[in-house]
């Protein structure tokens, strides 16, 4: 009888144990999902975009809320965002109560895909911006230049910002729009993600390797003031790629004609020596000025049409001509890369592009012929710092294997 009782109650336990066990499982199936800071299994959700003739007071009124409510929760929206300009095809959420009366409780706006609205609906009303955590991916990426830079970048379908990166990076030591077929590249990058596969965008260049015409250039990314955050590129030596002037006032420009002294001027129809180097592109390019240096002049003559002078200090000063409107105002102080105007065809031309003209001791020079000088060095403890740190850096450039057909390889995910 005892051991009928025993046996019993042992497969009464092992039968609990058993249900316990599935019940178990099957909570575990239930994923928990998060979501702008809630945990949406806690609510019924309510996922839609913002359609013509949509309103923020619309929206409310079509998920069961009424005035005078509504008009107490625009109140305090209206405090956060304009809620006249919900745009179409933006997303948002309603996350209500999961229970029969399916009361909302909170609404999400998305105006881009950083930024969110929360608006609380319940008995408390307030409204508040926030924004996802962008997650910064690192990639790596190479090839080899058939004919531009650009073209390049679209036929290894990678993103045309790193072009203008590169170009930046590069600005004083190497012209792109007289790369060669066979130079080569290699990038390491990070790019912006949220909602961890949603790419929103290049972040920036860390490193680069860049052979032209069989010379190699290294630029890494260091920190150089940690108070203010900058960031500068060096070489594998530990030279600073920035110089004192840029290459050219114009980003991927090509040059139409040099600085010649006896040169034939298509204009006039005889020799008269050409001063300037003309960087041609389309108008409303964007000028740059080439360094830093305040505003000297700025005018028009019937030649020149609307010019700017900068002066850089005592020995060097550039100008820019045919601008298509007025430039900056005499006085104002630029920073190298500065807009100073755009590209026109004001004056004796004819094609839209700047002639710049370059000055050394009050003389006009070529400034492709120049050896500018270079940004200031930092310091030896410094720059042991840097050699020590760009090392594994350099050695990781080298390892990638420049290939044609290559597209963008993933690294890390931080």
């Amino acid at each position: 009888m005892n051991r009928f009782i025993l046996f019993t109650i042992l497969i009464f336990l092992f039968s609990c144990g058993e249900k316990n066990s599935q019940t178990n499982i099957e909570i575990k199936k239930e994923k928990v999902i998060k979501e702008y800071g809630y945990t949406l299994n806690n609510y019924n959700v309510k996922k839609d975009t913002i359609e013509s003739g949509d309103s923020f007071g619309l929206i409310l009124e079509k998920n069961n809320l009424f005035y005078p409510k509504i008009y107490d929760i625009v109140q305090e929206a209206k405090k956060v965002f304009d809620i006249r300009k919900i745009n179409i095809g933006r997303p948002y959420t309603i996350l209500s109560s999961k229970d029969s009366l399916n009361k909302p409780l909170v609404f999400i706006y998305q105006p881009n895909p950083i930024d969110y609205i929360v608006v609380s609906l319940g008995d408390s009303l307030w409204a508040e911006k926030k924004q996802k955590e962008v997650k910064l991916v690192e990639f790596e990426a190479m090839g080899t230049i058939k004919s531009s830079l650009s073209e390049t970048m679209q036929e290894l379908k990678l993103s045309p910002l790193l072009s203008n990166e590169l170009s930046e990076i590069y600005a004083w030591n190497i012209d792109f729009f007289r790369l060669e077929k066979g130079d080569n590249f290699k990038i390491l990058y990070t790019s912006k993600y949220v909602d961890d596969s949603i790419y929103i965008g290049l972040n920036r260049i860390h490193n680069a390797y860049f052979e032209h015409r069989g010379k190699p250039f290294y630029a890494i990314e260091f920190q150089t003031d940690s108070i203010k955050g900058m960031y500068e590129y060096f070489d594998d030596k530990g030279k600073n790629l920035r110089r004192a002037f840029l290459l050219s006032p114009v980003q991927f420009s090509r040059i139409s004609s040099r600085y010649n002294l006896r040169r034939k001027i298509a204009y006039y129809g005889k020799v008269k020596p050409h001063y300037g180097t003309d960087f041609a592109a389309p108008i409303g390019t964007p000028i740059r000025s080439t360094a830093a240096g305040r505003v000297v002049k700025s005018g028009y003559t019937r030649a020149n049409g609307y010019y700017v002078t900068v002066s850089h200090n005592a020995t060097y000063s550039t100008q820019y001509l045919h601008m298509r409107k007025r430039g900056l105002k005499v006085g104002t102080y630029v920073e190298q890369g500065d807009k100073i105007g755009e590209i026109g065809m004001t004056g004796f031309t004819s094609g839209p592009h700047v002639c710049y003209r370059f000055w050394k001791n009050g003389r006009q020079v070529d400034p492709l012929k120049q050896k500018l000088p270079e940004a200031k060095p930092i310091s030896d403890i410094l720059k042991q710092k840097y050699l020590t740190y760009m090392r594994p850096i350099k050695i990781k450039l080298d390892s990638m294997e420049a290939n044609l057909n290559f597209e963008e390889k993933l690294i890390t995910i931080p």
